[in-house]
């Protein structure tokens, strides 16, 4: 079986997307990576039918794609970024469902539902329902979904951009299996470890054009990072250590307890000093996502909140906000963006709904400043290099890494005295992330600007003047900061190369605690040690 992408072209009137793309997919996994923008999304709408090409050709097993119409989409199986699911349904039921949809008999349904059941390793959980299960699991149940006519070919757009490290562990350990069956994967991701983990090819594309295929046993993460984003030897970010910061509190936070599904918060008492980069980590479902969205109000709240010396009434978002507090949510689509809404709307949404900005007044009549909304989305859209067709494009149709520097701006836009910065590069490739972190750490270095920065990344988390690791919604004890070189303490770990979680740090000592920045200009892993 062979899947050939030859000189594909796909313009967009003055846009050109691809830019005359080929080479060649065969059974196993291949790993498809490139920046935002890179034109992997608007490849993989031409495999499926959604766009046609403007030139070149897509053939399977030496036969143009198009000629075959209904033929090749019954072989190709697809699992984009979103895609909904029914919580009320069990899997099976869910699984019958999308399987009569498909115009599979009753008996071929079942036999089918059974074997895609077994192949994701979801056939103990068959009759639960699907609100009961982990992130790993529905990500599991799609896939299941996408097998179902037991295609040639199958498409796996971020498969694992919200899973824990297990739980990547796992889809990559039944991506594999899969695979061995005969199967074609197009596996799409920003993160390079696990496309190391789990290819046995991959190609990269950036600009339109292919830039490399590598067989993965000939390349490493250091070479896909620099095939990604066309420079060499460079980190993600390297914020230079402070020994020291203001004595002026921030914000304070006592005896806080956020009410938040999976990610609850036990008794948080702590002080964040104005003009610090304070860093907020720890596994998944620890709590470390708690604390923002308790203090914004998004979920039931007990506790103090004070903003530099100001109490901040609980649980009201409008308050916070009025008060200096933006937040950046770990959930773009859910709560980040208007997504049918334009980029600029977006980035003025909260200023313009908060404060009133870039709005005009005639008497009794409000109409929005068109001109300002302009000027100041295109500032954002430059400093932050958000790649889109201009300021009115739905925000609902960039590529994920675009999405979330909207977010950013929309934060920005407000002025903010301390912003909350949650998993700031999920879903972002690797060139975008070295920007949004600069331009995070730029607006703290210059501006002053408190910044929470909550992240299960190590490199991102050692960027920090001081880190708060949660571990089952509190800080448990205490640990000081020693930075080792990357290279050298996380040989072999899945996380090296700029995706180091933090629980590489939390392996070597345990328990939660506020450790401190170490040894200026050096990259590094955290690492606990008992304290003097």
């Amino acid at each position: 079986m062979e899947l050939t992408f030859d000189g594909l072209v796909k313009n967009y009137d003055t846009v050109k997307a691809l830019k005359g793309v080929s080479f060649t997919l065969t059974p196993g996994v291949n790993g498809l990576l490139g920046p935002n923008g890179a034109g992997k999304s608007t490849m993989m709408n031409i495999l499926s039918g959604n766009l046609s090409q403007t030139a070149g050709r897509i053939t399977f097993n030496g036969e143009d794609i198009r000629n075959m119409g209904k033929e090749f989409r019954k072989r190709l199986g697809y699992m984009p970024q979103q895609q909904a699911l029914y919580p009320g349904f069990t899997a099976a039921q869910f699984l019958g469902y999308m399987a009569t949809l498909r115009g599979m008999e009753k008996a071929e349904a079942t036999d089918a539902v059974h074997r895609v059941l077994r192949q994701v390793e979801l056939e103990d959980v068959a009759t639960r329902k699907i609100k009961t299960f982990s992130g790993g699991m529905k990500q599991r149940l799609l896939i299941a979904q996408a097998i179902l006519a037991d295609p040639d070919v199958l498409v796996l757009d971020e498969p694992t951009a919200v899973l824990t490290e297990s739980e990547a562990d796992q889809l990559i350990s039944v991506m594999k299996s899969i695979a061995a069956s005969g199967i074609a994967i197009i596996f799409i991701t920003h993160r390079l470890d696990e496309v190391m983990a789990a290819s046995n090819n991959i190609t990269i594309l950036r600009d339109g054009k292919l830039v490399a295929t590598r067989k993965v046993e000939e390349t490493s993460i250091v070479e896909l990072a620099e095939l990604m984003i066309g420079r060499k030897g460079e980190s993600v970010v390297d914020a230079q250590p402070r020994s020291t910061h203001s004595d002026k509190v921030a914000m304070h936070l006592e005896d806080l307890h956020v009410d938040m599904p999976g990610e609850a918060v036990r008794g948080i008492t702590l002080d964040i000093y104005e003009g610090e980069i304070f860093g907020i980590g720890g596994l998944a479902g620890q709590g470390k996502l708690g604390i923002p969205n308790g203090v914004m109000g998004l979920y039931d709240t007990e506790g103090g909140v004070e903003l530099f010396g100001e109490s901040l009434k609980v649980g009201d978002t409008t308050a916070a906000l009025h008060a200096g507090i933006a937040m950046v949510s770990e959930d773009r689509k859910g709560v980040g963006l208007l997504l049918d809404q334009s980029i600029e709307d977006n980035i003025v949404f909260n200023a313009m709904q908060v404060r009133g900005d870039y709005l005009n007044k005639f008497g009794p009549f409000t109409l929005k400043n068109a001109k300002a909304i302009r000027a100041e989305a295109e500032k954002m859209i430059q400093e932050l290099d958000i790649r889109c067709f201009g300021p009115t494009q739905a925000a609902g149709t960039l590529s994920g890494g675009n999405q979330q520097k909207v977010c950013i701006a929309r934060a920005l836009t407000m002025g903010p005295k301390l912003v909350f910065v949650s998993e700031p590069t999920r879903g972002i490739d690797i060139g975008a992330k070295k920007l949004v972190l600069e331009t995070l750490v730029k607006l703290n270095r210059e501006q002053g600007m408190t910044v929470l920065w909550i992240t299960h990344f190590m490199e991102e988390a050692a960027q920090a003047d001081r880190i708060l690791v949660i571990g089952e919604g509190a800080a448990e004890g205490n640990a000081l900061l020693e930075r080792v070189g990357i290279r050298a303490a996380a040989g072999g770990h899945r996380g090296s190369g700029g995706h180091l979680p933090v629980r590489a740090g939390l392996r070597a000592g345990g328990g939660g605690g506020i450790v401190r920045g170490g040894v200026p200009g050096e990259p590094g892993l955290l690492r606990h040690c008992a304290q003097a």
